[in-house]
């Protein structure tokens, strides 16, 4: 498993459960500093970021792109799968697809959390299911065609009434002919649904793409109440050889939060 911490670009969402806020160069500098994989980045838009840019500064500094965040397009524009606006879905679809070609320029995937949406303002669970599994066929086979997965994340009942679970994300998956989306396994939100999390990995962690390393109250790893080693020891049974990406409030301060998550990713990895 590889190491990975987030960098939000977006100053609509500061306070939010990214770690790293200060531009780009200072947060992929310190990225490398501690030692860490990848970054994981969530920009306004497919178009904030320079691609010539980013490309010199991950090759400088020995880094990997691991996922490339869609929120914006919920957080800036309003944008999700499951409005009853038709227009404004197929904007939110197209919104998705340029994040996917950003990310794929660099071998990432794009990840759809909240732009999942959810039922209401007249549209029911059924149907937003419906259009949810509609626009995840689509975009899965548009990633593939660029080489990249799609990575579909499993949310909390507070964030959205589609998935809430790894199951019921898996049984997402299975109603999709594309092979090409995966799903993003969030600890902070599987220790709200999951009634088990390491037996969730046990059971579905072959559906797994992506995973969200935080602790229980989105504070970094060690600083809530999670017992990692049942987890840690799950996803390697699984298989799982992907990116442990800190996605958690910056605590107490966003180089204290990466330290932080960077001595539990090394405690736990090594097997201790």
């Amino acid at each position: 498993m590889k190491s990975c911490v987030t960098i939000s670009l977006v100053e609509e969402a500061r306070g939010g459960p990214f770690v790293l806020w200060d531009g780009l160069p200072a947060s992929c500098e310190l990225a490398r500093r501690l030692g860490y994989d990848a970054v994981e980045i969530f920009a306004p838009g497919p178009d904030h970021v320079s691609r010539p840019e980013l490309r010199r500064l991950l090759s400088d500094l020995g880094l990997r792109l691991a996922a490339v965040g869609t929120g914006a397009g919920w957080v800036k524009h309003r944008l999700h799968l499951a409005l009853s606006d038709a227009q404004r879905r197929r904007e939110a679809v197209e919104f998705i697809q340029r994040m996917i070609d950003f990310g794929a320029e660099f071998g990432a995937p794009a990840i759809i959390g909240s732009m999942q949406g959810r039922s209401g303002d007249g549209v029911t669970r059924e149907t937003a299911s419906g259009w949810l599994c509609d626009s995840l066929q689509e975009l899965g086979e548009y990633s593939g065609a660029r080489e990249v997965d799609l990575i579909y994340e499993p949310l909390n009942r507070y964030e959205t009434d589609q998935a809430c679970t790894l199951e019921a994300g898996a049984r997402l998956l299975s109603q999709l002919s594309t092979k090409r989306v995966r799903l993003l396994a969030d600890l902070f939100h599987m220790g709200i649904e999951e009634t088990n999390v390491a037996e969730a990995f046990r059971r579905f962690g072959q559906f797994v793409g992506h995973v969200h390393f935080v602790d229980s109250n989105r504070r970094p790893v060690g600083l809530g109440h999670t017992d990692f080693g049942p987890i840690v020891a799950a996803l390697k049974e699984s298989g799982y050889a992907g990116y442990l990406s800190a996605e958690a409030f910056p605590y107490p301060s966003p180089a204290e939060a990466a330290e932080q998550t960077m001595r539990a990713f090394r405690y736990w990895t090594s097997g201790l």
